[in-house]
C-alpha cells in the first residue's frame, strides 16, 4: 500500500498511540514489529469497512455512521500487539480484531443513548441524529455483527465475546442503578469501570494471545493488565474532564460535572466533605451552583430539593467556573489521579511473566502513555 494512503497514514499514527514509535523502538526486530502491526491495521481497518455494510439502507448509512468518524483503534491495535507473543498476525487474528472493534463501536451507540451525549468523535452522536430507537438497534446490529464474527473463530471465541458482553451490560446496568444502600461508593464505581471498559480492552488483548497460537500462560497476566490499564483509562478521563484547556481535550472544562455523571474527583470529595468543612462548602456549591442532574445530586447526599432547584438563580457562567477549577486543584483530583497511576503500574506489574522483548516494552509503554495523556 502507498505509505501516503489514507489507511497507510493512520497505520503509522495508531502505532505511535500505543507507545511504538521509532524513538523507543529502535532496534531492527522492534521496527519489523511495529511495521507488522501497522500492516495488521491497515487489514482490519478495510475489513471493517466490509463487515459494517448492510443491504437495507438505513441500517448502512447508521452503522457505518461513527467507524467513519474516526478512532484510535485502540483494542484492535493490542490484539494485533499480544499475537506477536506466538505466531504473529493471521486472519483469525484479524477477524478477532475486527469482532472486538466492532464490539466496541456497538458499545457506543448505546452509551451515548444512555449519557444522553451530544456529540461523539467530533460529529453529533448517533441518537441526536436518527432518535434513541434507531441508536440504540444501530448498537444491536454491530454486537450482532461481532458475533457472527467471532462464531468463525469457533467455540472458545463465542464464549470470550458471550462473556464479554455480559460484562458491558452488566457495568452499564450497574452505572445506571448505582450503588445499593450500604455499598462503597468508589468500590462500585470502580467495579463499574472495569466492566465497562476493562473488560473489552482484556478481551482485545486475550484475543491476540488466544488466536495466536501463543502460550496460554500468557493468557491471565494479558487479562488482568488489560482489566487494570482501563480502569487507569477511565480514570485519567474523570482528571481531563476538569482540564482547562478544552484545545486538547474537545470539551468545555468540567463537562462531565456539569451534566451531573459522576466521576472519582466527585466521590472523593464527598468522602472528604464527611469531616473537612471545606471540602463539604465545595461539594454543596457543586450541587448548587454546578450539577444539572439533581438525582446525582442526592446519590451524593446532601441534596437540594426540587424546588429549589428550579427556583435557584441560574450562576454566572464565571462562577460555574471557578468551581470547576477548585475541584481541579482540590486533594480529591490529585488522589483520582494518584489512583490512576497506581492502576497503571499494577498493569504493568501483571506483565511479569511474559518474555523480554518489544511485546511487554510495547505494553508497559502503552500504560505509561494511558496515564500521561491529555485528552
Amino acid at each position: 500500500m502507498n505509505p501516503t494512503h489514507p489507511v497507510a497514514r493512520r497505520g503509522s499514527a495508531l502505532a505511535a498511540n500505543l507507545g511504538l514509535s521509532e524513538k523507543v523502538f529502535a532496534s531492527p526486530a522492534d521496527k519489523a514489529m511495529a511495521k507488522a502491526i501497522d500492516d495488521g491495521i491497515d487489514r482490519v481497518e478495510a475489513g471493517l469497512l466490509d463487515e459494517v455494510r448492510f443491504a437495507d439502507s438505513i441500517a448502512d448509512v447508521s452503522t457505518r455512521y461513527l467507524l467513519e468518524a474516526g478512532g484510535k483503534r485502540v483494542r484492535p491495535l493490542l490484539t494485533l500487539l499480544t499475537a506477536q507473543l506466538g505466531a504473529g498476525i493471521n486472519d483469525d487474528v484479524v477477524t478477532a480484531a475486527e469482532a472486538i472493534e466492532i464490539t466496541h463501536l456497538g458499545s457506543l451507540y448505546h452509551d451515548d443513548v444512555m449519557d444522553e451525549s451530544d456529540r461523539r468523535r467530533g460529529v453529533p452522536a448517533a441518537h441526536a441524529v436518527w432518535g434513541n430507537s434507531v441508536a440504540i438497534l444501530t448498537g444491536d446490529l454491530l454486537f450482532a455483527r461481532a458475533s457472527q464474527l467471532m462464531a468463525k473463530l469457533g467455540e472458545r471465541a463465542i464464549r470470550m465475546q458471550a462473556d464479554t458482553f455480559e460484562r458491558l451490560v452488566l457495568g452499564q446496568l450497574h452505572e445506571t442503578v448505582g450503588p445499593s444502600d450500604g455499598d462503597d461508593k468508589i468500590a462500585h464505581y470502580t467495579r463499574v469501570l472495569a466492566d465497562k471498559t476493562g473488560s473489552l480492552i482484556a478481551a482485545a488483548a486475550q484475543s491476540g494471545v488466544v488466536f495466536s497460537g501463543a502460550d496460554p500462560a500468557y493468557e491471565k497476566p494479558i487479562i488482568e493488565f488489560g482489566e487494570k490499564v482501563g480502569v487507569a483509562f477511565q480514570l485519567i478521563d474523570d482528571v481531563i474532564d476538569l482540564s482547562p484547556q478544552p484545545e486538547e481535550t474537545g470539551k468545555v472544562p468540567g463537562t462531565d460535572l456539569r451534566a451531573g455523571v459522576v466521576t472519582l474527583p466527585l466521590l472523593r470529595l464527598a468522602e472528604m466533605a464527611k469531616t473537612d468543612a471545606a471540602s463539604a462548602d465545595l461539594l454543596r456549591r457543586i450541587e448548587r451552583d454546578v450539577v444539572t442532574v439533581t438525582a446525582v445530586a442526592a446519590d451524593l447526599g446532601d441534596p437540594l430539593d426540587t424546588n429549589t432547584m428550579a427556583s435557584r438563580i441560574v450562576p454566572s457562567k464565571a462562577t460555574v467556573d471557578a468551581i470547576v477549577a477548585e475541584l481541579r486543584d482540590h486533594e480529591a483530583t490529585r488522589a483520582t489521579l494518584a489512583e490512576a497511576h497506581r492502576w497503571a503500574r499494577e498493569a504493568v506489574a501483571a506483565l511479569a511473566p511474559l518474555p523480554e522483548g518489544g511485546v511487554k516494552k510495547a505494553l508497559t509503554r502503552f500504560a505509561e502513555t494511558v496515564v500521561e495523556r491529555q485528552s
